[in-house]
């Protein structure tokens, strides 16, 4: 008899002393289903707004909606999203049973797994339609991984549009179903007040983000307060296109690229400066399939506006009251050239920025708790993680911190996005890990950290008995063991 060959995945995962822990797969769920669940949840009529909605669907827009796309400037969303080619894979992504069975092909332990069609259910505007299809997807979710607890956990969705809501949707996730991960919505669309009160009608095309820590307009601290309670690591994963420079009604693949990097580093200074991670230190911070390289930028930038913007350097190099006018005075009249550059008078009062209302702080650093560089540092290399895709080679910059400041490495989570369209070839997938070694991008210590260490922090900061049960158990407690417990 023939020994079938090992897939390119499985034998790297066999030259391996450690499991690859997956923490970004997706399933495709199928919207039919998912309507039925709904109905069994919160009976047919909802069932039938759900169908009407057409959010099971996502944001797609095809050539013959072109004509009113370009009139509405509706967002083109992913079309052709899923494997088509290879058949397998296509029908891996819908069932998790297939999916259990091929997990040694793929070279994966275990899988975190992610919604797909939860995407656009956490920004449906309906409150009731959304709070209804996130509950029945969660109930879907969890009856699609039953019986494969050992490799396979799915990812609750957490609907954030208020404090309450998602406290109720992940109270039920975890305590009824027992689901131990969650994704929640990186950000709420919320009204403009002003333009809601004046012109109604336009509310819905004039808002803002509210990202949880800074401006929101709820008090979230009770919801993390549950996660920290629940066990539960926060994590984000929302679309980043329809807002900002990513709105073309005719091009996916503009509205794509940087996307979630962009929602992740929204979701990521929100919270920091919002003071949430200072708030909640058994926290860990999961930032979803944007990679690393924002990150480093946004770690960079931050600790730059802190050398230059905290509070006291605010008042001891650009409060405008320490100009000596005298000198100034003196300056202007052997330089100024007045058709050019203006007399004293118009030189003295040109202050950007001069009055400062008296109810903001002129430490814009306050609410965050950050009191120190290396607090920010702490921040981005023990409570914040970066999901990425095997593939990238930024994934280096993770590894490589020459010239970052501190020589601070952050810390990259390994998602293999099975599921999606950027995946052509499921049984590659840690092939493609490992191409980062083969490359010298990285080194094999190195991909220890991004394909198994870091998880296994990740998951157990709040939860030390997140892979209890699971055929990673072992591995996951000497990893513990190694480290202490901690990130």
């Amino acid at each position: 008899m023939t020994t079938p060959s090992l897939s390119k995945s499985a034998q790297i995962r066999a030259r391996l002393n450690y499991p690859i822990i997956d923490s970004d797969g997706h399933t495709l769920e199928n919207p039919a289903v998912l309507a039925e669940y709904i109905k069994a949840e919160s009976g047919s009529k909802m069932a039938e707004r759900f169908a009407a909605s057409g959010a099971g669907y996502g944001l797609v827009i095809h050539d013959e909606n072109l004509a009113e796309a370009r009139d509405r400037r509706i967002t083109r969303g992913p079309w052709w999203g899923s494997p088509a080619a290879n058949t397998l894979d296509r029908a891996t992504s819908m069932l998790p049973k297939l999916l259990y069975e091929r997990m040694d092909e793929l070279g994966l332990d275990y899988s975190v797994l992610y919604t797909t069609i939860g995407f656009s259910l956490i920004g449906v505007e309906d409150e009731e339609l959304r709070r209804a299809s996130c509950r029945a997807l969660n109930r879907m979710r969890a009856d699609m991984t039953a019986g494969f607890g050992d490799r396979l956990t799915a990812a609750a969705v957490i609907p954030m549009h208020t404090p309450l809501e998602a406290i109720q949707e992940l109270e039920f996730a975890v305590k009824e179903l027992g689901m131990k991960s969650a994704m929640m919505a990186s950000f709420v669309k919320r009204p403009i007040p002003m333009i809601a009160r004046k012109y109604p009608d336009a509310a819905r095309f004039a808002y803002t983000l509210d990202v949880y820590g800074i401006d929101s307009d709820y008090d979230y601290d009770p919801f993390w307060s549950k996660c920290q309670e629940l066990g539960i690591a926060p994590t984000f994963h929302s679309l980043g296109y329809t807002w900002g420079s990513r709105q073309s009604y005719s091009n996916y693949v503009y509205n794509h690229v940087g996307s979630f990097a962009a929602s992740a580093e929204a979701i990521c200074k929100g919270l920091l400066m919002g003071g949430v991670p200072m708030r909640f230190p058994k926290l860990r911070f999961g930032f979803l399939e944007g990679g690393v390289a924002w990150a480093v930028m946004c770690y960079c930038d931050l600790l730059s506006h802190w050398h230059k913007r905290n509070g006291k350097a605010m008042r001891e190099v650009l409060d405008p009251a320490l100009v000596d006018q005298k000198l100034f005075s003196s300056l202007v009249a052997r330089y100024a050239r007045r058709q050019i550059d203006g007399d004293l008078t118009t030189l003295q009062d040109f202050t950007p920025g001069r009055t400062v209302s008296s109810d903001l702080p002129i430490d814009e650093f306050e609410k965050s708790g950050i009191r120190s560089a290396e607090d920010i540092r702490n921040l981005f290399v023990e409570r914040f993680y970066f999901g990425c895709e095997g593939d990238d080679p930024l994934n280096a910059m993770a590894f490589n911190p020459r010239g970052i400041p501190f020589d601070a490495r952050l810390k990259p989570l390994y998602g293999s996005d099975i599921g999606h369209w950027d995946v052509p070839d499921m049984s590659e997938i840690a092939e493609e890990a490992y191409e980062l070694v083969k490359h010298g991008v990285i080194d094999e210590k190195s991909l220890r950290t991004f394909l198994f260490d870091n998880a296994i922090m990740f998951w157990t900061a709040n939860n030390p008995n997140f892979f209890k049960g699971t055929m990673v158990e072992s591995a996951a407690e000497r990893c513990q063991a190694e480290t202490g417990g901690l990130s």
